[in-house]
């Protein structure tokens, strides 16, 4: 397929503008800011550029294509009518130096919605300010920083057990902590023994996500806050993986004292693409003063911006992505309490059937009952010289999506992994066609394994050289 610029014929164009109506305003257009020859635009008719622009778009998969088992990412599928009430006029032209009095529906919806993800996770405040997970995950973790420097008694740990998102120790280590490694036991959970040795008065806490990054619900939960509360710590629950427990479980009941949810995963608003997204911060109410300011609040008069004593101030301009918000916020009204638990529960159906019916054809890298994502290996297959990103690939030429594959990786359990999550949204046909498939590749494997190696056959472009791709990119401006 001929890139756009290579079907530019001189003279043609797409598209008419308005004649100026202000030729009498002068503008001296500075040298540097003059087009230069270097980035002309491609002359093209309009029917030119809409056939290219959608056979591009045909190129791509997406959501709406077919199933995104991405494991540990919740690509679920998202109501289009949550896209059209975020695009009604008085939310999308709201502006964001409006005075509280012009924005009071804005901001009741701000406020509702904390309240809801209150009642959700036992938490008592949010704010709505942080822009994604990881930003949630740095926000929360200054706010652990900040609580113990108010008391005078700063402390300068952080745990992340071996089957956290990298984004948990880097979020640490940017947050002034010293990262402290806990491993999982042979059930996938946390290792108890070793926390009760690494947990002291110098660690702040420990970052947790339950389910865990391999699908599985640590059993020993309570134990764990208890040992990180008796010396003083605290527990932060990264909520990548709530999509399992809607109203099942409560973090804030589990012992968790502060939390991030990621409203762009578990709450059904547009995941990938690179946003926006949204990693609402919500905290118990001892941690409620150090939250980022300004936060939402009411009195008798309406709707109302609050500016905690001990915030860690400001962590992005505004007060959030609010056409996200928007879009978790009717989610949750339309599902209500009984269609959230039926989410959870069948995320976690879903999860358990695809592990049963592949389970003998990749080992399981834990046997044992998951919640909304199972994690497999193919490792058994490397004696045929057969990768899980052969596998993978090959899996593209059956229609689908490509699982997330290597992740996690962490000896002695879990090896040339794949983790797959089918959310609720997918059918039990979706689901067996899928489940088919991979099936057959683990055949394939066996008896052609060159097949895997050279795979994908039937789309757009073949393997590619990622490393070269990363080194040295091929860029047309």
């Amino acid at each position: 397929m001929k890139l756009i610029y290579e079907k530019s014929v001189k003279g043609r164009i797409g598209f008419s503008i308005p004649e100026d109506s202000f030729d009498e305003i002068s503008v001296d257009i500075p040298e540097y800011a003059k087009p230069h020859k270097e980035y002309d635009l491609p002359e093209v008719s309009e029917p030119d550029v809409v056939r290219h622009f959608t056979k591009l778009s045909k190129l791509n998969y997406g959501v709406d294509d077919g199933l995104y088992p991405l494991g540990s990412c919740t690509m679920k599928y998202n109501p289009k009518i949550n896209e059209k009430l975020a695009n009604l006029d008085n939310f999308l032209y709201a502006h964001p130096f409006a005075p509280e009095r012009y924005v009071q529906g804005s901001l009741q919806i701000m406020f509702e919605l904390g309240e809801l993800l209150n009642e959700i996770t036992g938490m008592d405040k949010f704010s709505m300010m942080p822009a994604a997970g990881a930003h949630g995950e740095l926000t929360g973790v200054l706010m652990i920083r900040k609580y113990f420097e108010s008391k005078g008694k700063p402390r300068h740990k952080m745990i992340i057990p071996d089957s956290a998102h990298g984004t948990n120790p880097a979020s640490s280590a940017m947050a002034g902590f010293r990262v402290v490694e806990v491993k999982s036991n042979e059930r996938g959970g946390v290792d108890i023994s070793e926390l009760e040795k690494i947990m002291d008065e110098d660690t702040a806490g420990l970052m947790l996500t339950n389910p865990n990054t391999v699908g599985l619900f640590d059993e020993n939960i309570l134990k764990i806050a208890d040992i990180v509360h008796s010396k003083g710590g605290l527990l932060y629950y990264d909520g990548a993986n709530l999509n399992a427990l809607l109203g099942i479980v409560r973090p804030g009941d589990a012992g968790f004292d502060v939390l991030h949810l990621n409203l762009h995963k578990t709450f059904s608003t547009p995941h990938g693409g690179g946003g926006p997204g949204a990693g609402v911060v919500g905290a118990k109410k001892e941690l409620i003063e150090f939250l980022p300011s300004p936060i939402v609040c009411k009195n008798e008069k309406g709707y109302f911006f609050e500016f905690p004593k001990n915030s860690i101030g400001r962590v992005r301009a505004f007060y959030g992505n609010f056409s996200v918000l928007v879009k978790a916020y009717a989610w949750i009204l339309s599902m209500g309490p009984q269609g959230l638990r039926e989410a959870a529960e069948t995320s976690i159906i879903n999860a358990n059937y695809v592990l049963a019916k592949l389970k003998d054809y990749y080992k399981p890298a834990y046997d044992r009952t998951c919640m909304h994502e199972c994690v497999l290996t193919g490792k058994e297959y490397k004696k045929y010289g057969v990768k899980t990103l052969d596998i993978s690939k090959r899996l593209m030429d059956y229609g689908f999506h490509p699982p997330t594959i290597y992740f996690p990786h962490f000896e002695p359990y879990a090896e040339e992994t794949i983790m797959i999550e089918p959310p609720e949204s997918e059918s039990k046909e979706t689901l067996d066609s899928f489940i088919k498939a991979m099936i057959k590749i683990s055949k394939e494997a066996r008896t052609k394994p060159e097949l895997l190696k050279e795979a994908p056959h039937s789309t757009p472009v073949g393997r590619l050289d990622e490393v070269k791709a990363v080194k040295n990119p091929k860029l047309h401006y």
